[in-house]
């Protein structure tokens, strides 16, 4: 009887930790940083994304996983960079105003899926971190972390000014890092 007790418990302690969460965009997080005149780094993040990801009831792993960036919410912190960067020579936000990221497949520590900018897919392989579950007052939360780097040029974006003492104004490679923290549904 107590085998059975024991054996119940613990299924549904970690049923409670399962399910589909909603992402909590204020304690959430979108941010890139791209090389810039050969030098140093410029970073910037998105202020507006939604998102949901689901953990298995079993084991917390992540399942599913869908990402939605709105593009012209961008912010380097510079009103005229943000503005370029909208513009049709970077992002063209108004033809191809999300980013997104569907998750495929996590194996171990990296987050395979589709992420598609500029009206381009790929398929991607990403950092994965598992935050971890928590149950707190106001119901139960989870957190992941997914980064890793994409070359703009893939998805083509190619806007580039030749400096005049060599190299480019930007780079090609963005590393990016997507900090989730989610409510269960």
């Amino acid at each position: 009887m107590k085998l059975k007790l024991l054996a119940a418990t613990l299924f549904a302690s970690s049923a409670l930790f399962a399910g589909t969460y909603t992402v909590d965009t204020v304690h959430s997080g979108v941010s890139f940083k791209v090389k810039h005149m050969m030098v140093s780094n410029v970073k910037g993040k998105f202020a507006e994304f939604d998102g949901t990801f689901e953990l298995d009831d079993k084991t917390n792993e992540l399942k599913a996983l869908h990402g939605v960036v709105e593009v012209a919410s961008i912010d380097t912190g510079i009103e005229d960079r943000d503005a370029h960067l909208k513009s049709k020579d970077i992002f063209n936000a108004e033809k191809f105003p999300q980013i997104t990221f569907k998750l495929t497949k996590v194996v171990k520590d990296k987050a395979h899926g589709e992420f598609t900018m500029h009206g381009v897919t790929k398929n991607v392989v990403f950092d994965y971190e598992f935050g971890g579950v928590i149950k707190h007052s106001k119901g139960q939360k989870a957190g992941l972390t997914i980064s890793g780097v994409v070359n703009r040029k893939d998805y083509g974006i190619s806007w580039n000014k030749i400096l005049e003492t060599g190299g480019v104004a930007v780079g090609e490679d963005v590393k990016i890092e997507i900090e989730l923290e989610g409510d269960l549904k």
